[in-house]
């Protein structure tokens, strides 16, 4: 791969390309100089760095990759404005994202590794495996290209596309802090989710970090044998082990989590699961986030009816849990996670690599 060799430059901190610069004899004001054009004028080269030297321009782009995504396709809802982005990476492999307009601001969803381990039984990410991780940059320029390609600010980021985030923890922290930093677009931390399967020992640590993010579980059962059927994490740890690392990070915290729950019909949303859901979000002051599921070609699995969703609602609410129902943002356009890559690689005959 042509860029192996070289430094990630979007991927360095302010204080690492300082330091970065220094041992090339360049002075501070240099490094504070590139970070902005990288970070809050987004630019997408080093040849739009216009006060800089044209030979240091040059030089810069033979010792350093720069992460710039290219959308190599492109899907807008006619039903709600949502727009879904299939990136190219440098490697030439896939990622997607997704812009969400709302009355309170623009969301991005952005995807955090090329492919998933996690092997969840209904999700088009799993399909295929895991590639790779994704780095800082590359998780930034998910953002950075769909504020240039939308000509809107973003103000609310959601990790929760492509891939396992906690499973790609250093990468994130990094990526999370960066996003954050006043001397970059300065997102709100609490204008942040990350989603996560339960990756147990991940979240405990993610509890130290001293973060004022938004941590969402993506539960899908109250079960520990309903839930193993669903998600092969389940079977490394237990809804009790779960219960447990979601009260510590409360407790570190003071964020209360919210439970992803997906509405798979005729498997997790009777009467009986609702109830077992209740018991087990009421100790912990959980939010419930009800997730209709999208229908992924791949699998059997279809969503409940809207009756059946309303249904499983009210019996939250009856219970005291407070339970919304997640917005189906679009649903026509190969609304589910991972879905586009997934189809997209069909259309090429296999995932485009280096």
């Amino acid at each position: 791969m042509e860029n192996a060799t070289r430094t990630d430059i979007k991927s360095l901190t302010l204080e690492e390309l300082e330091e970065e610069l220094a041992s090339r004899g360049e002075k501070p004001f240099r490094a504070r100089q590139v970070y902005q054009w990288m970070h809050v004028k987004l630019a997408r080269g080093f040849e739009d760095m216009h006060n800089l030297p044209k030979k240091l321009r040059e030089e810069w782009g033979t010792c350093f990759s720069y992460t710039a995504l290219s959308a190599v396709q492109v899907q807008e809802s006619r039903l709600d404005g949502t727009k879904k982005f299939l990136f190219e990476l440098g490697d030439g492999n896939l990622v997607e994202s997704v812009w969400m307009k709302y009355r309170h601001g623009n969301s991005v969803c952005i995807s955090s590794q090329v492919g998933c381990r996690m092997g969840c039984t209904f999700c088009a990410s799993a399909l295929g495996g895991l590639i790779r991780n994704l780095q800082p940059s590359e998780m930034l320029d998910q953002i950075y290209a769909i504020t240039l390609l939308t000509g809107e600010r973003v103000s609310n980021v959601v990790v929760m596309g492509t891939g396992e985030p906690l499973d790609n923890y250093e990468n994130l922290m990094k990526f999370i802090r960066m996003l954050t930093d006043d001397r970059g677009l300065h997102i709100s931390q609490r204008s942040v989710t990350v989603s996560t399967c339960g990756l147990v020992p991940q979240i405990r640590r993610l509890a130290g970090e001293g973060l004022q993010i938004t941590l969402a579980l993506s539960l899908h059962a109250a079960t520990d044998e309903k839930r193993k059927k669903l998600m092969p994490v389940a079977r490394r740890y237990s809804i009790q082990e779960l219960s447990g690392a979601c009260r510590y990070y409360f407790e570190n915290t003071g964020r209360r989590i919210t439970l992803e729950y997906s509405l798979v019909g005729g498997v997790n949303d009777s009467e009986e699961d609702a109830e077992l859901l209740s018991a087990l979000a009421g100790p912990l002051g959980c939010h419930v986030n009800l997730i209709p599921m999208n229908p992924v070609r791949e699998y059997s699995f279809q969503g409940p009816d809207r009756t059946r969703i309303r249904a499983f609602q009210n019996r939250l609410e009856k219970n005291k849990i407070n339970g919304t129902i997640r917005r189906e943002m679009g649903r026509d356009i190969d609304g589910a996670c991972g879905q586009l890559r997934r189809r997209s690689m069909s259309d090429f005959g296999g995932n485009k690599t280096c």
